[in-house]
């Protein structure tokens, strides 16, 4: 069955775009706003793994004022994505197949699930190891710059979560019939060596500790990936079929 919405024209598209684009700036700016009231909270909670924020050291007079904006920034960041996200699908939504937008709807909760698992590990399992190698090596005790160490934790967290979400860019990519499962079981040799790159590019430490503890998922995600791969896999003729229908 055809889809039977009215097409839009050309200048309808723009207006449309900028409509929705004027929504996402004012839900980013509101949000960032909004943050302000708890980013003190999420700014001890970051601090824990180094002892809480009296572990750290200002040297800079308005450098604890940028940490505290740049917190706020990122959370409020955080808090309209969800927003941003619903408006870039329900732009591109007229131009998909009814198939295809079932099964974007299906890969959205499950990408901030995996997003949110990343960021979790990197907080609860990466930094309690990385750190105390950081703020002791060669035995020098180390007060950490809160705009270096929120800015180096931030960013951490934001990568593996990145990383995390391996399986679904590649269920996406299988169900574009860019890859298959096949292709992607016959290169675990070469996806074994690019996570243990990949992790000494991420984790913050040379040792091979913290490297084994970001290889080893990695690779597991890739092995998830083949999974997610062969059942995003359908054949081209089916593909066509399921569209029309």
């Amino acid at each position: 069955m055809e889809d039977e919405s009215p097409r839009m024209t050309f200048l309808g598209h723009i207006n449309e775009l900028r409509r929705r684009l004027l929504v996402c700036v004012i839900a980013l700016a509101v949000a960032i706003i909004a943050s302000f009231a708890f980013s003190q909270k999420i700014a001890e909670f970051l601090a824990e793994p180094i002892g809480g924020l009296s572990a750290m050291s200002s040297i800079d007079v308005t450098e604890n004022v940028s940490a505290f904006m740049k917190i706020s920034l990122l959370t409020g960041v955080v808090i309209a994505f969800p927003i941003v996200l619903f408006e870039i699908i329900a732009f591109i939504m007229p131009g998909l197949t009814p198939k295809e937008r079932k099964w974007i709807w299906v890969v959205i909760p499950f990408a901030t699930v995996f997003f949110v698992s990343g960021v979790a590990f990197s907080y609860f399992f990466m930094l309690p190891t990385a750190l105390p190698f950081l703020l002791n090596f060669m035995g020098i005790s180390t007060a950490p710059r809160p705009s270096t160490y929120f800015g180096f934790v931030l960013n951490l967290m934001f990568w593996v979560g990145i990383c995390f979400e391996m399986p679904l860019i590649f269920y996406v990519l299988a169900r574009l019939h860019v890859v298959s499962a096949k292709q992607l079981a016959k290169q675990w040799r070469i996806a074994l060596l690019a996570s243990a790159v990949l992790a000494a590019l991420i984790t913050p430490t040379p040792d091979p500790v913290n490297m084994g503890l970001m290889t080893l998922p990695l690779f597991l995600l890739y092995l998830l990936s083949i999974i997610f791969a062969y059942a995003a896999w359908r054949p081209k003729k089916e593909t066509a079929e399921e569209n029309v229908g």
